[in-house]
């Protein structure tokens, strides 16, 4: 449940990773000295940009725990314990993904900007902001998928109007 109710904040935060790298397409990690990719940390620690990520591994190692099992159901207590083994093996790998969204950030801003965003996010008004950012943006999708099929009738229905008057653009 955690990964549905967190995932349009993963779903803006990814728009905003691709725009920020678009804009810096340039910056590299030779760019980014450390002082810079510790604002980018404390900017996602205050936006808490990586909590939807959290789920990824234990919805995988289910995927795959499932599908062993569904092949050979005989041997699924083997299958479970070493899908654990193995999801185990890999949450070390978390950091990797961690280190590419903290290169992300400071590709998109400057250092100076990371601290101001910092900063600002630690204040009251930006939790408040990190908190409410994935029910505005869940709001706003399903606004816009009924906006979506408002128009799309509507449209119909006029083009379908004007198509039975004879009076197609030519």
């Amino acid at each position: 449940m955690k990964l549905v109710k967190t995932f349009p904040r993963a779903a803006v935060m990814g728009v905003a990773f691709m725009t920020a790298g678009f804009l810096s397409a340039t910056a590299s990690a030779q760019d980014i000295s450390p002082s810079h990719l510790e604002a980018a940390k404390k900017v996602a620690a205050a936006t808490k940009v990586l909590e939807p990520f959290d789920d990824i591994l234990p919805i995988l190692a289910e995927q795959t725990r499932t599908a062993f099992i569904q092949a050979d159901p005989t041997r699924a207590e083997e299958i479970i314990e070493v899908t654990q083994n193995v999801a185990l093996q890999l949450a070390a790998k978390r950091s990797e993904l961690n280190d590419q969204v903290y290169q992300l950030w400071a590709a998109g801003f400057t250092e100076a900007e990371l601290n101001q965003l910092a900063e600002f996010y630690n204040t009251e008004l930006g939790q408040k902001l990190t908190n409410t950012i994935p029910q505005i943006t869940a709001t706003s999708v399903g606004a816009a998928r009924e906006w979506q099929d408002k128009i799309s009738t509507e449209m119909v229905t006029l083009v379908q109007e004007e198509l039975a008057k004879g009076n197609t653009a030519q």
